[in-house]
């Protein structure tokens, strides 16, 4: 991360907050303090700077206690790797499903025609050299919380002294006519994201959802594909998540550069010719033509696995976690995308938020409670997503928010959104208004409240950001 962006962060205290993506660090030693982010900072001038990995340990002879996590997300990498950091000695085995060591998700959406190598987020040797055993194409079947033993695809079985679950989740297909056709796509893989990118060059392209990955894609695509066409269940894009005010700057953004909308409404047909997507129809009556459709609808958590266990999950089989990310089964954890847990901010409600950020906190939190380091779960969700180059940044957690107070305009694509509920802010998100949305988050990490009045009385980003510290 370059050093001139730190610079331009938030300082409080002993830590400073990066104004792009919210990662803490010590200004002292240049430890990783909050996330996302995989790497400490150097605290020395050198001409080159290098990455700095936070002091780890490996296992010790004798000590067989094992530590089992099972999927190959940022929540497993990063309970291996702070397990590590707090000198577990025992086995750490982390098996994965997928074909590839754990990789940074985040970017398949933004840049789709990249090479496996360029997001992996730690390398075979690192693993090696901490004594992390990496197992890959192992899909876990069951697990027996009684045993402590989780069967795998293969037949085999492995047991346990300790379980992560962050299995993560999968994308949701449309339950219509058509779904089989060739040039029908969901992006979950790098490999998907490099057939899309190359299935989609001078073609037709339609899109179905109007969340981060949607719109990103459409985003992605506009100087590739002949034609984008976007379509949404509701009114406005990002309307459950960033609100209706970012939905309708974003909609604008990407119309300006010929991608065309069609909200409110569904597809209930999937046409081909010769086993080729040609066209979707829409529940309007309306009729696009397409060469290839991404669908990108929603998720669904893989915990199929679980059904027949003594671990608790919701209606919609999230994990349900508790504050230290510990479930109902004594020993069992559960992070990541498939973990419904308490929000602190949110005086604790139970949420699910599928952020890398979030991940990453799970994995931490999990492992220094696995080594009775009693720790909570107190991380601010902070995400972003980019749009034609540019980047909207969010904190905090909007849902029920009734007001906004605005700062910049719209219409000059510099801005702050502050979500209001009850006379507080709950929630920020900006579009070129650095290192604001920062600042907001650094408030909530540490317990304080924004008062609409001084929401309101805030004119200026850096006069805001002074302000809300005091």
């Amino acid at each position: 991360m370059p050093n001139l962006v730190i610079c331009e962060g938030v300082i409080s205290g002993n830590t400073v907050r990066c104004p792009w993506h919210g990662a803490c660090f010590n200004v002292q030693t240049g430890d990783l303090e909050e996330y996302p982010g995989m790497d400490c900072l150097p605290c020395h001038k050198t001409l080159k700077q290098e990455k700095r990995v936070k002091s780890m340990g490996a296992a010790a002879i004798g000590v067989t206690h094992t530590v089992l996590l099972l999927g190959g997300g940022a929540a497993s990498l990063i309970c291996a790797e702070t397990l590590r950091q707090e000198n577990f000695g025992g086995r750490i085995l982390l098996v994965t499903k997928d074909d590839l060591l754990p990789y940074d998700k985040t970017r398949l959406s933004k840049v789709m025609n990249v090479e496996n190598d360029s997001i992996l987020l730690r390398r075979m040797e690192f693993f090696h050299q901490h004594d992390i055993e990496v197992w890959l194409r192992k899909e876990a079947l069951s697990v027996d919380t009684d045993r402590k033993a989780v069967t795998f695809h293969d037949g085999s079985v492995q047991h346990y002294d300790q379980l992560l679950i962050s299995t993560g989740c999968r994308a949701r297909g449309l339950d219509v006519p058509g779904m089989k056709l060739d040039n029908v796509w969901m992006l979950e893989t790098p490999e998907d994201a490099r057939r899309i990118h190359t299935a989609c060059l001078g073609c037709s392209v339609v899109l179905v959802g109007t969340s981060f990955v949607g719109m990103e894609v459409a985003s992605y695509l506009i100087d590739k594909a002949s034609s984008v066409t976007v379509i949404g269940s509701s009114e406005l894009p990002y309307q459950n998540t960033l609100g209706r005010e970012i939905g309708k700057i974003s909609m604008k953004m990407l119309s300006e550069k010929n991608v065309k909308f069609y909200m409110k409404d569904n597809i209930t047909e999937v046409k081909g010719v010769d086993g080729k997507v040609k066209e979707v129809v829409l529940k309007s009556g309306n009729v696009i033509p397409a060469d290839v459709l991404i669908v990108g609808i929603g998720i669904k958590p893989n915990s199929e696995f679980l059904l027949d266990s003594k671990i608790l999950m919701d209606s919609k089989h999230f994990v349900t976690v508790d504050k230290f990310m510990r479930t109902n089964v004594s020993g069992v954890y559960c992070g990541g995308d498939m973990a419904t847990f308490p929000l602190a901010m949110a005086n604790n409600r139970l949420v699910n938020i599928g952020h890398w950020q979030m991940a990453q906190s799970h994995g931490r939190i999990a492992a220094l409670n696995m080594l009775d380091k009693p720790t909570e779960l107190r991380s601010v969700p902070y995400y972003w997503t980019v749009l034609l180059g540019k980047t909207i940044r969010y904190a905090g957690y909007g849902e029920g928010y009734t007001d906004i107070v605005m700062k910049g305009a719209f219409e000059d694509r510099k801005f702050l959104v502050l979500y209001i509920k009850n006379d507080e802010v709950i929630a920020a998100a900006s579009l070129n208004y650095d290192p604001a949305v920062s600042a907001v988050a650094e408030r909530f990490g540490e317990g304080k409240v924004i008062t609409k009045k001084e929401a309101e009385y805030a004119t200026h980003v850096l006069f805001f950001c002074v302000s809300i510290f005091g």
